[in-house]
């Protein structure tokens, strides 16, 4: 019986995209006994799925955990965060690991000389690479997020779109007046979803769009929203973590990308054959990607990666 640790601190799309290779560990090692090791703040995405079966929480240090975590005899450890923190897990506890490739000199390359050296490959078959050791393959059918049934939401409309606006950083965010034009083209009601720090933004986005629009922004917890992003008819989201959550229930979307690129591999995981993903982007804009993450706002100031965008083309995909 087989005792697999996985390692993923953070965040909300990056724990997500770790699933589908926590899923086929499960499966195909018979009495695979799965521990998965993150911040406490992130234990929601994870708490109902099915294929772990003990979870650790980081809350800041290792003091109290380690000697715990080295008391369990992990069998393989499987670094899918792989920084500082993550070497330390595997150093303490010792034994067999293996790990991704995280691409950082490709990216930096695309960024600064817009040199293109990034394989045509999507960071989850990368985290697959870390199991190759067990024998893991990939199994092909997606990305996994379970709703604890206390979590879900009864939504305000019976059909509607949802409008995902929040995102880490303002290059990877589509414009308010944007939002409020495909809004007002829609003819649907929609609910706007996002963190606490994006609910001014929704206001905006509402006395714009002279529709039926619900902010839902920081009115709900993650699993919450994603009761909602999994009962809408449709969803148009920015480069986030409710993007996958979105990926995982194979909803027709409309994923907008500003500053940084698809090419990154971090676009909507979806099963073969799903064809409701929609990439909304300028791809032949030469200052394109300028940041592998993101800025305050657009170092050339004219945020074209976003303006440019097509509202027509946003709304005809979306009904």
């Amino acid at each position: 019986m087989p005792k697999v640790l996985f390692i993923r601190f953070s965040s909300i799309g990056d724990i997500v995209l770790t699933t589908p290779v926590v899923r086929c560990i499960k499966q195909q090692l018979p009495g695979a006994m799965v521990h998965y090791i993150t911040k406490k703040q992130f234990e929601p995405i994870l708490k109902a799925n099915p294929y772990i079966d003990k979870f650790w929480l980081y809350e800041g240090g290792f003091k109290d955990l380690m000697p715990r975590l080295r008391a369990e005899r992990y069998d393989f450890i499987v670094d899918l965060h792989k920084n500082m923190r993550s070497a330390y897990v595997k150093f303490m506890l010792g034994g067999p690991s293996g790990s991704f490739t995280k691409l950082n000199i490709r990216k930096f390359l695309i960024v600064n000389f817009k040199w293109n050296f990034l394989p045509d490959i999507h960071i989850v078959d990368r985290y697959f690479k870390a199991a190759v050791k067990l024998g893991v393959k990939n199994d092909s059918k997606g990305l996994d997020y379970f709703i604890p049934s206390a979590d879900e939401v009864v939504p305000a409309y019976p059909d509607y779109v949802a409008v995902v606006i929040g995102g880490k950083h303002n290059t990877k965010i589509f414009p308010p007046e944007k939002v409020a034009e495909v809004i007002k083209k829609l003819n649907k009601p929609v609910i706007l979803l996002g963190g606490k720090e994006d609910r001014e933004r929704g206001e905006q986005i509402v006395s714009l769009s002279s529709k039926v629009v619900l902010n839902a922004c920081g009115q709900y917890s993650l699993n919450q929203a994603a009761s909602l992003v999994r009962q809408s008819s449709a969803v148009l989201t920015n480069d986030t973590g409710l993007m996958h959550i979105a990926a995982a229930f194979r909803k027709k979307m409309v994923s907008v990308w500003g500053n940084t690129i698809p090419a990154f591999g971090m676009y909507p995981y979806l099963p073969a054959g799903s064809g409701g993903s929609c990439i909304a982007e300028i791809a032949d804009l030469s200052c394109r990607p300028c940041s592998k993450i993101g800025f305050r706002e657009c170092p050339r100031h004219h945020f074209r990666c976003m303006m440019d965008i097509s509202v027509d083309d946003i709304v005809a995909h979306l009904e």
